[in-house]
């Protein structure tokens, strides 16, 4: 049976094959099917342009859903590190991220609050840290995007509730990690054999340890760990040991702060250089400039040296809060 289209449906047609995005094709798919004349003979033509609009109305959609979650993992570093704070849910998690940042995640005593990763800057003396409070962890549902970001960051805190089955929450914790190939870095040995597992240092944190009343408790949850994990017993809620705590996220980033000193001039001490533990005085001279790893001739060091301003050689390995003056 004949169709009978009327001229502009082929032009419109035209433009439907010549179209680059997918919204330019639904709207030009919207319109084909406006001026099809509506008869016996364009009834499996107007059957299948809606087929094909359906379709690309689904799948605009996945991309849209895809590229939402993408945007709100994806998160910029900012400071010297990027940590993430996970757990159970109703942990205190973003309460500890508020507690410790100048960020404002929502926080409730109902599980759930936390629908997307809310980042925020954690001073350290003077260094900064990104905190990054996160959705609950829970085996009900694991967020693809989410365990891609833990796959990034610099160090992970795992909270749990001192006062509600810790030990039981950080085993849950752990294993679902586990399922997903993110290991604790202590853990490289036992998984050496493994592909494309990811290894990061992991820092428990026991929350609502609200007073010393509560130490009994972390004294039993560690008890009863199966073997010892680097762990802080805090309170979001009274602020107890949350200086301890970033002295522990420092020491497990295994990062130092150097200070520059330009020859005969005072050192800068207000923006330190960071750097991993272990760095000699050539790593730093190229953290300062690329140039000066080939150009260093000698350099003078105050801090960990045997003596103030002793002259030291390339390979010389700095402490923290060492001042270094470099001579090119």
């Amino acid at each position: 049976m004949p169709t009978n289209l009327p001229p502009e449906y082929f032009e419109i047609e035209r433009q439907f094959r010549e179209a680059e995005t997918v919204q330019e094709q639904i709207a030009l798919l919207e319109e084909l099917i406006s001026v099809v004349p509506k008869h016996k003979g364009t009834d499996h033509l107007r059957a299948d342009l809606r087929r094909k609009l359906s379709k690309l109305k689904q799948s605009s959609q996945v991309r849209k859903d895809v590229s939402r979650r993408q945007s709100i993992y994806r998160i910029e570093k900012e400071g010297v590190a990027q940590v993430a704070v996970i757990g159970a849910p109703n942990v205190g998690k973003s309460a500890l991220v508020a507690a410790l940042t100048n960020a404002t995640p929502e926080v409730s005593e109902s599980p759930f609050t936390t629908w997307e990763p809310t980042p925020g800057m954690m001073p350290i003396e003077d260094i900064q840290v990104q905190l990054i409070d996160t959705p609950p962890i829970y085996r009900e549902y694991v967020e693809p995007q989410l365990m891609d970001m833990l796959r990034r960051v610099d160090l992970i805190l795992v909270v749990v509730d001192l006062q509600t089955h810790p030990n039981e929450q950080l085993e849950e914790t752990l294993s679902l990690l586990g399922e997903q190939r993110i290991w604790p870095l202590e853990y490289r040995n036992r998984y050496e054999g493994e592909r494309r597992g990811t290894f990061k240092p992991f820092l428990v944190v026991a929350n609502k340890a609200d007073d010393e009343q509560t130490e009994e408790l972390y004294e039993v949850f560690c008890a009863l760990l199966d073997e010892e994990w680097p762990s802080v017993p805090v309170s979001a809620l009274t602020g107890r040991n949350l200086d301890r705590l970033k002295r522990a996220v420092f020491d497990r980033l295994g990062i130092i702060r150097v200070y520059g000193k330009p020859p005969g001039q005072p050192p800068d001490l207000t923006a330190p250089f960071v750097v991993q533990k272990g760095s000699t005085v050539a790593e730093f001279a190229a953290r300062v400039h690329k140039d000066f790893i080939d150009s260093l001739i000698s350099a003078r060091v105050w801090g960990s040296a045997e003596f103030e301003g002793q002259s030291v050689s390339r390979d010389y390995v700095l402490q923290d809060g060492d001042i270094v003056e470099l001579r090119t």
